[in-house]
């Protein structure tokens, strides 16, 4: 009888750790969630090329947590405002603004709307890109300069207008979107390799360079990502894209709010000693 009473207890006991444990995560969660959302507070936020695929999602998700955000564009006017009407119907802030990186004047523009319009700058996302896939033989110098002008030219015209904004007093940082490419070069995307490495190699000199006035500067090399883009070039459905599964831990592709959610962590104060790196985000592949 005595052990019966004993087991007895033994089991409340545990019933009461087990629930008072599961409580306690549940809480847990529930205020990391609630300080995600708000940990940009106050922030604004300049995402290039987000009218679409990853740079939505990024758009969306520092939205999410707080940031007022520019949503850049390049010819995607409809996609571009889809994006804004999101955010508010969410209870955010956006605009959009049509502006090519490749061209200074356009940048100047972009920087001086998103001040005048909120006041100041805080965060910079160099989402926009181009890629193509081409053989050595199939290179052109138009197919060079288009890479190199998009992806390196204009990273680097945005940082320097960024800087011009950002308040000493509260910091600032850049995130440049990279790729896993850059340190695994692949096939075929020669060009488009070389550019994303020229990306990383930026991000480092830029964190040495503004450190001391305490900008941060990071990059996310992202894996092949299911977007507008990777459908339109063919590759969702392809055996490349089966090869790609093949080799991820994870069985899929990404997602854009997978890469997202590493943006608002970059973003945050949450990464205030992280600068000068390049996040691989590729759920667990290694090629």
């Amino acid at each position: 009888m005595n052990n019966k009473r004993s087991i007895i207890v033994v089991l409340s006991v545990v019933v009461l750790h087990v629930t008072a444990t599961t409580v306690n995560l549940n809480e847990t969660l529930a205020l990391m969630k609630d300080q995600q959302r708000g940990n940009l507070d106050g922030r604004v936020a300049i995402v290039t090329g987000s009218s679409k695929g990853i740079g939505a999602a990024i758009a969306k998700h520092l939205a999410l947590a707080g940031s007022s955000v520019v949503i850049n564009y390049l010819s995607s006017q409809q996609d571009a405002d889809r994006v804004v009407n999101d955010i508010a119907s969410r209870g955010g802030k956006a605009i959009s603004v049509q502006a090519d990186v490749r061209e200074e004047a356009d940048i100047k523009r972009l920087f001086a709307i998103a001040k005048a319009t909120y006041g100041r700058i805080d965060i910079l996302v160099n989402n926009a890109g181009v890629y193509e896939f081409r053989s050595i033989e199939n290179v052109t110098v138009e197919h060079y300069h288009k890479h190199f002008s998009v992806n390196v030219l204009g990273l680097i015209l945005c940082c320097r207008e960024a800087v011009k904004y950002f308040d000493p007093a509260t910091n600032g940082t850049i995130i440049n979107i990279a790729s896993v490419v850059s340190a695994s070069p692949a096939p075929q995307l020669s060009v488009y390799s070389a550019s994303k490495a020229a990306v990383d190699a930026i991000t480092v000199a830029l964190a040495r360079e503004l450190g001391p006035r305490k900008i941060r500067v990071n990059a996310i090399r992202p894996g092949t990502t299911i977007t507008e883009g990777t459908r339109a070039a063919g590759l969702i459905g392809s055996s490349f894209e089966a090869q790609i599964i093949a080799q991820t831990p994870f069985g899929r592709l990404a997602q854009p709010d997978d890469i997202a959610r590493v943006a608002v962590f970059l973003a945050s104060d949450d990464s205030a000693w992280v600068s000068g790196e390049s996040l691989r985000v590729s759920g667990g592949s290694v090629n």
